[in-house]
């Protein structure tokens, strides 16, 4: 028994050991991939996708094929200098090199073994799916607080009432033996012997229309809120915000002239020459429709041969007033006003 005794406590505490090693291993590579993350992101990310092979940047799409088609000590030393291992005769490295146009690698001597594992298990965990959320509009219309809507409500009501209360009144005739009077009727005599109240309706109702008209008036051609569907669907919030494009790299006329301008598809081909996907379907709609305009092939990365060029026929959302004069290179370069000054939160 006492036997036993001892041994219940042993394995108490061997299990709890054991817990506790594995608790460790798990946290560190939690650990280890997010270092990868870090490392990835601002050392390999500006070449390199991360996913299928297929999906290339500059160089291929990095996933578990890499595993399974190079050991580990063969990707240390390619990835702190691929061209030593190519002039080293290395078949595989020679094959890379030749399959990529000859494009040599950025070299990364001052990675350690350590920091090539972090990425390499960032690379095998893969990406993290991100769920789109649909934006809720901010202006949100109720009906039950229209003032306009609660007027008509109350209107209907009283005159609901009032034809009640004529039909009551002409049965009480009935009863009585007087004469009774058509609802129409009743509603001219009323009308007859209340001048001053019908003169202050009708008044009302005048007035109410006149100031409808000069508000009216007033906003001839201003529109706040207009969102009309553009012929590519372009998201500030996904470039100028998660992406931290600056305003002025697209919109460059706003430092030199007095208009902003509307960027040239050329610019756009700055970047998505090598971004071809979207986070969605989508997105990678979107951006074909930047092809198609220009002429380019994203399969080869290259321009089209005596192709058409068609222009991207944008929406105008905004005219300046002719009384106005508004120069965006005095505000900018002279003042130093922030765009989202004027143009609200547009990141």
């Amino acid at each position: 028994m006492r036997s036993q005794n001892c041994k219940s406590p042993f394995r108490k505490a061997l299990k709890l050991l054991t817990l506790l090693f594995i608790t460790t291993i798990h946290l560190s590579f939690a650990q280890d991939v997010e270092l990868g993350e870090s490392l990835f992101s601002s050392n390999c990310a500006s070449c390199h996708y991360l996913g299928p092979e297929s999906k290339k940047l500059v160089g291929p799409g990095l996933n578990d094929h890499i595993f399974e088609e190079y050991t580990t000590e063969w990707l240390y030393s390619w990835i702190k200098n691929s061209s030593e291992l190519i002039k080293s005769g290395d078949e595989q490295a020679i094959s890379v090199f030749e399959q990529y146009n000859k494009s040599v690698m950025t070299a990364f001597p001052y990675f350690t073994n350590d920091d090539i594992d972090n990425i390499l298990a960032y690379i095998k965990a893969g990406p993290v799916e991100v769920e789109e959320v649909a934006e809720e509009s901010s202006e949100e219309v109720s009906s039950s607080s229209n003032p306009s809507t609660i007027l008509i409500i109350l209107l209907v009501a009283l005159v609901l009432f009032a034809v009640v209360l004529a039909r009551v009144k002409n049965v009480l005739k009935e009863l009585k033996g007087d004469s009774t009077a058509s609802l129409l009727e009743s509603a001219i005599t009323w009308l007859k012997a209340t001048p001053i109240v019908v003169g202050l309706v009708v008044l009302y109702f005048v007035l109410s229309g006149l100031g409808a008209a000069w508000d009216g008036l007033l906003t001839v051609g201003v529109q706040q809120g207009y969102q009309p569907e553009q012929p590519i669907a372009f998201s500030h919030k996904l470039h100028a915000g998660e992406n931290g494009v600056d305003c002025n790299y697209c919109h460059s006329g706003a430092r030199h002239s007095k208009s902003a301008g509307v960027p040239s598809a050329n610019v756009c081909m700055n970047c998505h020459t090598y971004i071809n996907e979207g986070r969605s379907e989508d997105g990678t709609k979107e951006i074909s429709k930047i092809y198609a305009a220009i002429g380019f092939d994203p399969e080869t990365r290259s321009y089209i041969e005596g192709y058409e060029q068609q222009p991207i026929e944008w929406i105008r959302i905004h005219n300046l007033p002719d009384l106005a004069y508004f120069n965006h290179s005095q505000h900018v370069n002279v003042a130093g006003v922030e765009c989202q000054e004027c143009h609200g939160p547009i990141q």
